[in-house]
């Protein structure tokens, strides 16, 4: 007889034990206590299938204190896999949460009365009082033994319907801004239509620099025309866009009056470059004390700074 298990009054919560282990997937926790040692408030499992769709399991030892849970242990079923914040489906699905009892080899079963409906802008359920701290560590119960644990989860998809479009927004708290420098030289012997810099990365996303050095639309046989531009943009999610601050700048290698151009711009698969037809004209470009071609070397910089990506849903 488990001398401490006093369940606490949740609605809506079915609480049993099984003989039978869960069928889906099991997470064996030893040395428990050394989570808490090296700061690991949670413990994620690795991915599973059930149901067609992927899952992992989140426990917290010391309770989940995102949530203000105290004196309790916390459990989570959370929709997993990389698209998981992409689905384009609600899931219905009915699930069980185990913990093995190592005394008697069998389970506390805890599961919801009504299904629950996974989507990307809720991609998690579970227990914040899955069981008390002081249950989960009574030595008669079985739960924690030698310092290991024993969990597990069923899930039974029950439906799933597609949802409608949309997008999330993820601002970049501490932005950090990136400058790329690129030194082009024999200027005056360039004979494309344009150039490309060697490939950079700012906020995680890989991008150019592009210059026409005879102009581009607008802007042919009279300026120089300056883009910055996504350098694989078909690399992008359907959907996704990429908020970003930039400034493009030529060096004036003399005087050290840049010429320059900021702007923030949303990029895209369908937008993936911004700058400018008309940067500098050719005439000032090249008139002699400028600077901005010496020793027919021309310096170009780019200075990128992402704030935000937003992703379809």
């Amino acid at each position: 007889m488990m001398t401490s298990l006093n369940f606490d009054a949740q609605d809506g919560i079915l609480r049993s034990f099984s003989d039978a282990p869960p069928t889906h997937y099991t997470v064996k926790i030893q040395s428990l206590s050394l989570l808490a040692k090296n700061s690991l408030e949670k413990y994620e499992s690795g991915d599973f299938e059930a149901g067609g769709y992927k899952w992992k399991l989140v426990f917290y030892p010391n309770g989940n204190k995102g949530r203000n849970v105290k004196d309790h242990i916390s459990l989570y079923l959370v929709m997993s896999g990389a698209n998981a914040t992409q689905i384009s489906r609600e899931v219905y699905a009915v699930f069980r949460l185990f913990l093995l009892d190592q005394n008697k080899g069998n389970y506390l079963v805890l599961q919801e009365q009504n299904e629950r409906r996974f989507h990307g802008m809720k991609l998690d359920w579970g227990f914040d009082q899955f069981l008390s701290q002081k249950s989960f560590t009574e030595a008669s119960n079985g739960f924690l033994l030698d310092d290991t644990s024993v969990f597990g989860a069923e899930i039974f998809v029950r439906k799933e319907r597609s949802t409608c479009k949309g997008e999330c927004l993820s601002m970049v708290k501490d932005a950090v801004m990136y400058k790329h420098v690129w030194k082009i030289d024999n200027f005056s012997k360039l004979d494309a239509e344009f150039y490309d810099s060697k490939t950079f990365i700012s906020g995680d996303q890989k991008w150019k620099i592009q210059l026409y050095p005879k102009g581009k639309g607008n802007g042919i046989g009279t300026h120089l025309s300056l883009y910055l531009a996504l350098a694989d943009p078909k690399s992008l999610p359907p959907g996704s866009k990429i908020y970003a601050d930039f400034t493009l700048r030529i060096l004036d290698q003399v005087n050290a009056r840049h010429q320059f151009g900021k702007v923030n711009f949303w990029f895209s698969t369908s937008n993936p470059e911004c700058g400018w037809w008309r940067f500098i004209t050719l005439g000032f470009l090249s008139q002699a004390g400028m600077g901005f071609l010496s020793k027919d070397t021309c310096i170009v910089e780019a200075e990128v700074t992402v704030h935000g990506i937003s992703n379809a849903l």
